[in-house]
This record gives C-alpha cells, sequence and structure tokens, in this order.
C-alpha cells in the first residue's frame, strides 16, 4: 500500500542495529505538513538514532522512509537537506575554524548571479544572523566569535540559527532545548508554534514533558524492546507518558525524579490556592458571627487536604533525596574506576620514563609531575569520600562514622570523644546515608561556627529500638530559642538541613546549650530497624 500522498513523512518498521545491539526497532508514524510531534523515552530508548536516521546521518538496517509520497533512500545529512529536512542535534558540530556568521551558512550561503558565478550575499547574512541573535537576546557581535569561544547555550543557539537560515518542510529537533535558559526556551517553543502555522512540520524530544506538552499534537513514546505507543496529546496526561516511558503503571516504578516533580509543583499550586480560599474564610468569620456550619466543614476539609499535600511533598522529597543519593554513588565510581585509575596509570607510565632517562633535569621534572598526580589523586579520593563514603556499603554506618570523626578530628583540630552503641547493627541503606550525612552537616557546622576545642558525639539503641544521635560541643552555643526561620534568612542552612532530614525520617530534634556553654544536637530516629519476618 503507497504512502497517503497528502503526509509530509511516513516511516515504515523503522529499526537500527549497530552490531548485537538494537538500538531501534520497529518504529512506524507518519507526520503530516504542519504537524508537531513529540518524541520522549529513556536514555537507550532510541531518540537520537530515531533524529540520526531521518536526517541521513545512520541507514537504517531494516525498515523504509517515504518523504512526500516517495521512498527515501537517505545517505548524507545533504541528501536530507535537499529534501527540505534540517536537524539540531544535542551535540552540534561546527567548523572551529570558521566564524559564527560563516558555521551559520555553512552550504546554505545566499548568493546572487553575476556573470555565471555566484556571489554571496554577505550583507544579507549578516542581517539575518544578528536579527535571529537579537531575538535569543544575544549580542549581535557573536557573529564574530568563534565556535570554540562560545557557551554552550551560544552553540546551541547557533546550531538552531543555522536551521532556520533556509525554509525547510521538516525540522527535526533533538533535545535541543535542554542547554536553553528558561526565557530562550520559550522563544524557542514560540518559533516552533509559528512554523507549525506556515505549514512546516517539527519533531521535537525532550526530558522536559512541560515543553512536549505545549506544542505537540500527537507524543510518541520510545520504549526498548517494545512496539512504540503513539497518543494524541491532548487525549493522554504526563503521568501517562512516565508510565508508558518506563513500561509499568506502578508508582516506585515511574522515575521519581519526573514524578517528584510534577507532583512537587502541583502540590505548591493546590497549596497555595487553599491558604488562601482559608485565609478568605477566616476573614469571613471574624466579619459574620452568623456564618453557618457548612463553612466550618469546608475549612476542615481544606486541612485535610493541606495535610495530604504536605504527605506527597514529603514523598517527592524523599525521592529526590534518594535520587541524589544514587547520582553520588555513581559519579563517585566512575572517579574512582575511571579518573583516578587513569591518573595512576600515567603516573607508572612516568616512573618508568623517569628510570629511564639519563638527563637529571629530565629525571627531577617528572618527578615533580609525578608528585602533582599524587596529590591530585589524594585530592579525587577525598572528594569520592565526600560524594559517597566508601565504607558506608561495606561495613555499615559504625565503620562509617568512625572514619569520618577520626578523619574530622585530623583537618579541624577539634578532639573528638566517640561513642558508638555495639548493639547498633545494620539499618536500611537509606536510613545510614541519612544520619550519615546527620552527623557529617552536625561536624561542619560545628567547625565552621562554634569555636569548639573539643566534642561528644554518640550513637545508641534505645529500649523501644529507635536510634539517638547526639552532638555536643563546648563552643560558645546559639542563641535561645532556636529560630529556624530566622536561620533561613541568615542563610544557615546547616542546621535546617539536617531537621529536613530529620522530619522525612519521621524523627524528632531538639537544640539546646548545656550549662549555657557550647550546642547540645539530640535527635531521634524512632525504630529504624526492619521488623523481623518482614519480607
Amino acid at each position: 500500500m503507497s504512502p497517503d500522498q497528502k503526509e509530509l513523512l511516513r516511516v515504515e518498521n523503522l529499526s537500527k542495529s549497530f552490531g548485537p545491539v538494537e538500538a531501534l526497532l520497529g518504529v512506524s508514524f507518519a507526520v503530516e505538513p504542519g504537524e508537531v510531534l513529540g518524541v520522549v523515552g529513556q536514555r537507550g530508548s532510541g531518540k537520537s538514532t530515531l533524529f540520526h536516521l531521518l536526517n541521513g546521518v545512520y541507514p537504517p538496517t531494516h525498515g523504509e522512509i517515504y518523504f512526500e509520497g516517495r521512498r527515501a533512500v537517505l545517505r548524507s545529512a545533504y541528501q536530507a537537506r535537499a529534501l527540505g529536512i534540517e536537524a539540531v542535534h544535542q551535540n552540534p558540530v561546527f567548523a572551529n575554524n570558521l566564524n559564527a556568521l560563516n558555521n551559520i551558512f555553512l552550504g546554505r550561503e545566499l548568493c546572487r548571479v553575476e556573470r555565471f558565478k555566484l556571489w554571496p550575499k554577505e550583507g544579507e547574512m549578516l542581517e539575518k544572523a544578528r536579527a535571529f541573535l537579537a531575538d535569543f537576546d544575544l549580542p549581535i557581535d557573536l557573529v564574530k566569535q568563534y565556535p570554540a569561544d562560545l557557551s554552550n547555550e551560544q552553540r546551541q543557539i547557533l546550531a538552531i540559527a543555522r536551521a532556520f537560515s533556509r525554509p525547510c518542510k521538516l525540522l527535526l529537533l533533538d533535545d535541543a532545548l535542554a542547554a536553553l535558559s528558561f526565557q530562550r526556551q520559550q522563544k524557542l517553543l514560540a518559533r516552533i508554534h509559528e512554523l507549525s502555522a506556515q505549514n512546516v512540520a517539527v519533531i521535537i524530544s525532550s526530558d522536559d514533558l512541560r515543553h512536549i506538552f505545549d506544542v505537540t499534537q500527537r507524543i510518541l513514546v520510545l520504549y526498548p524492546g517494545r512496539q512504540p505507543a503513539l497518543r494524541q496529546t491532548a487525549e493522554t496526561t504526563p503521568r501517562d507518558v512516565v508510565e508508558m516511558i518506563v513500561g509499568s503503571n506502578r508508582q516506585e516504578q515511574i522515575t521519581p525524579v519526573i514524578w517528584a516533580f510534577e507532583n512537587y509543583h502541583a502540590a505548591q499550586r493546590q497549596a497555595e490556592e487553599l491558604r488562601r480560599t482559608q485565609y478568605m474564610l477566616t476573614e469571613s468569620l471574624k466579619a459574620q458571627d452568623s456564618l453557618n456550619r457548612q463553612l466550618i466543614e469546608r475549612m476542615n476539609d481544606q486541612m485535610q487536604s493541606l495535610d495530604r499535600l504536605n504527605y506527597a511533598l514529603q514523598d517527592a522529597n524523599r525521592r529526590l533525596m534518594t535520587e541524589r543519593e544514587a547520582e553520588r554513588k555513581a559519579l563517585a565510581r566512575e572517579l574512582h574506576d575511571e579518573v583516578i585509575q587513569d591518573l595512576l596509570s600515567f603516573n607508572y607510565q612516568l616512573e618508568e620514563a623517569e628510570n629511564d632517562t639519563h638527563d637529571a633535569a629530565v629525571a627531577q621534572t617528572l618527578a615533580e609531575i609525578r608528585s602533582g598526580i599524587r596529590s591530585l589523586v589524594a585530592s579525587l579520593r577525598q572528594i569520592c569520600s565526600d560524594l559517597r563514603p566508601p565504607t558506608i556499603d561495606s561495613h555499615g554506618l559504625p565503620a562509617a562514622i568512625r572514619s569520618l570523626a577520626h578523619q574530622w578530628e585530623e583537618q579541624s583540630g577539634i578532639k573528638v570523644d566517640l561513642k558508638i552503641d555495639k548493639e547498633l547493627g545494620r539499618l536500611p541503606e537509606t536510613i545510614e546515608l541519612s544520619v550519615f550525612r546527620i552527623i557529617q552537616e552536625g561536624l561542619s557546622n560545628v567547625r565552621k561556627h562554634s569555636g569548639a576545642s573539643s566534642v561528644q558525639l554518640s550513637l545508641k539503641r534505645k529500649a523501644n529500638a529507635s536510634l539517638v544521635v547526639q552532638l555536643v560541643d563546648n563552643g560558645h552555643g546559639l542563641q535561645q530559642p532556636i529560630n529556624l526561620g530566622k536561620l533561613l534568612a541568615e542563610k544557615h542552612f546547616g542546621l535546617l538541613g539536617i531537621s529536613e532530614r530529620v522530619s522525612l525520617l519521621g524523627g524528632n530534634m531538639q537544640v539546646g546549650s548545656p550549662s549555657n556553654s557550647g550546642m547540645e544536637l539530640t535527635i531521634e530516629i524512632p525504630s529504624p530497624y526492619p521488623v523481623i519476618g518482614e519480607n
């Protein structure tokens, strides 16, 4: 069956393999002139591969591409442009020996014919480039600069300007919004609306679902190993899309960052509306003693709604905190397994070169370089330890606290009297990490603000199985009573961060001054131990 002549683009069973790896599998869809199609999916789902196939960068392993009713065999980006397909990729490539103006119009030069020769219209190209940059609030003199001197955002706008420099029939935007500021994202989204009104089709991918729902008519969801889903934007919701992206409707399987972001902002908006309504009702109650019972009941309902929203916000914060710790762990592993190991390998090679050389000056220089590498490795190992204490995964919280206290004592010169309950045992990973961060932040506060010469730190398990952490210093203490709002205004975030973590663990925190000297921080976390027999 031949493709519909009204369709601009049709893709049938498009697949791409790199050896045994299937980067894209069985994708089929069609795009009409003026339609904006969103493409979403997790990393590795084949979004960028799809854009490279449509732009002629990769040939497909299987499947067909039809453009304006004819089968298109795209072997290069030049062939795609000849058909009227322009693309902006996540990591645009430029000719670094040419300035921004020449990069924008490279292969797209505006020319006039004189005496059977083509002459570039330099003035017209300069005017168009400056107008585009000015519309995105960039200095017009940027056209004279070279790509290597530009920021990531400026380079992305340069790539967008290149795609807009000539009329096209289909514009491919592969996560082109991610590098832009909010205001410039809005400008590009407005441009997409304009292109759609001019009958130019756009295919756009973005990890921000707000962008997708703002400009698209349909959404293509890619999921590795499954048939892609194609939905009308007006007939679906962001949560539906997230569930399709991860392949599950179970809440714990939905991507934590996306879920938390959507629920956090929705809860904030609803909470603000409820507070405003409650304030109006309260004022009305003061002015009218005859307000009936229905209004009172309505206030109670809204207070309950606020409680539910607060629980939702706390859940969102827990998910964000868990995701942040996972990112720290991954970064620490990457630094240790790749960067540090590479540096140690270079150091070994330099040592061999130092042993082989007979030039004393060269040997001395190599020795200094090796010393610098060793110092850098030590600094990177400290960064890894700060990101994710290595002992906490292997030996648990007590060993990690002992290591932290010893290191902190050496760095700060403040004596630490450490007492850890022998019956403390292992705790769930999230609890151990949270308690470690609480103690880490507490010790940091002592070093920065207390003027103390000694610290007492204890962790013990109470008879009711709750965990008690106590940190006492002999410094000058804090003014009583503690006002967290005032600390926030003064940008004193240490106690606020501890308070937030304790709250998320369902515990309580008390701050006092023993004998009117120093500060005593006591934290109790209710029974963080797993229930015996629990699956």
